[in-house]
């Protein structure tokens, strides 16, 4: 069992990981906290970037001699294998480590099986110490791995009476200052975000994270299956890279070219595009989490594909009474086949409320007696 210094230093290993999000990619967010025998703290660290140092290498260093007879508490299993950095296993038995403490095992054939290393070393091991904090700060990295496909987190905007613009199309601003800021939040967070060809044409979206010191910037992604973009389009610029993803049959030859600037072609479905072959496209550029930003026709595509793991709505204290709504056709024909979602958080943001929501299971049909 955890001391409760251990459960305190894990707690803290959570918010270290939490530093690495938007920068790790295709690599996990992880933590880790080294204490020496007497349980004090003698060292910290996260992963920072990709290729670079793990959680526990940047612990390891800054405990040094006093690491030998401690503990270690690592948010994710260390790994067993040696890629652009060698295994963590290794790092901790060379550094005398006693006790290692893991929130949640590597799901990755390719980098599990540090806790079989550390417990044939000697080290005892133990698991799930504060497992439900760190899956939560490491949701997009392990969805993706255990799905095969990018997480996805749609996030909207609309008044209370559910419209995302008004009746002339004119939208901004629907949202206040402050749920505008917590939207470059998630940019930041997030490895690509996906707009459709509607949204673009419409709002002429830059997409880029501003106002946010040490950014990644995400990959932005237009879905344009007709290859309709204009060349003075605020995407195209320099400031990020930028995906455009066309139908197989599209005519591309006025699209522009432009450093930072690339076409996919994918196969159509429905009417756009394949949404499981823009995710799979995305999986195979290293995008572990996609920020899913409209309009209500793409996002209701990738409600109809399954692909929505969790949605973010931001509601305005504001009426249109008409206008486009925040979500198009996904399928849904009967209140039975509804979409229903479990609440994880509701936040004011200035006057506006943001709702944190992800999809449950639907429920068993009873059956008839």
């Amino acid at each position: 069992m955890a001391t409760a210094a251990e459960a305190q230093a894990m707690r803290h290993a959570v918010a270290l990981a939490a530093r690495g999000l938007g920068h790790t990619s295709p690599n996990p967010v992880v933590g880790c906290v080294i204490l020496d025998a007497g349980g004090r703290v003698v060292g910290e660290g996260w992963h920072q970037r990709a290729g670079g140092p793990h959680a526990e290498v940047h612990a390891l260093r800054a405990a040094g001699d006093r690491a030998r007879g401690g503990t270690a508490l690592v948010t994710l299993e260390p790994c067993d294998h040696t890629g652009r950095t060698g295994p963590c296993s290794q790092a901790l038995i060379a550094a005398g480590i006693a006790r290692v403490h893991y929130a949640v095992g590597d799901p990755t054939a390719q980098a599990r099986g540090g806790a079989a290393t550390l417990a044939a070393a000697g080290v005892e091991v133990e698991a799930g110490l504060l497992a439900e904090e760190a899956e939560a700060v490491n949701e997009p990295w392990l969805t993706a791995m255990r799905r095969g496909r990018p997480f996805v987190l749609w996030k909207f905007a609309a008044t209370l009476d559910g419209r995302s613009a008004a009746a002339d199309g004119t939208s901004r601003w629907i949202t206040s200052p402050e749920s505008r800021a917590d939207v470059h939040r998630l940019r930041a967070e997030a490895d690509a975000v996906v707009v459709g060809s509607g949204t673009q044409r419409a709002d002429d979206p830059h997409l880029a994270v501003r106002d946010r010191e040490g950014v990644t910037q995400p990959l932005r992604v237009v879905v344009d299956t007709a290859a309709t973009i204009k060349p003075g389009a605020r995407i195209l610029d320099d400031a990020a890279p930028t995906l455009l993803a066309v139908a197989e049959d599209a005519s591309t030859a006025h699209l522009p070219r432009r450093p930072g600037v690339e076409t996919v072609r994918l196969p159509r479905a429905d009417g756009g595009l394949a949404i499981p072959a823009l995710l799979a496209e995305l999986h195979g550029r290293g995008v572990r989490s996609v920020l899913l930003e409209g309009g209500p026709t793409l996002a209701g595509a990738f409600l109809a594909a399954g692909a929505v793991d969790k949605v973010i709505g931001y509601l305005a204290p504001v009426l249109l009474g008409a206008g486009p709504a925040a979500l198009a056709d996904a399928g849904i024909t009967t209140i039975a086949q509804a979409l229903r979602l479990a609440t994880a958080d509701v936040t004011r943001l200035g006057p506006d409320l943001r709702v944190t929501a992800v999809p449950v299971a639907p429920a068993p049909l009873a059956e008839e007696n």
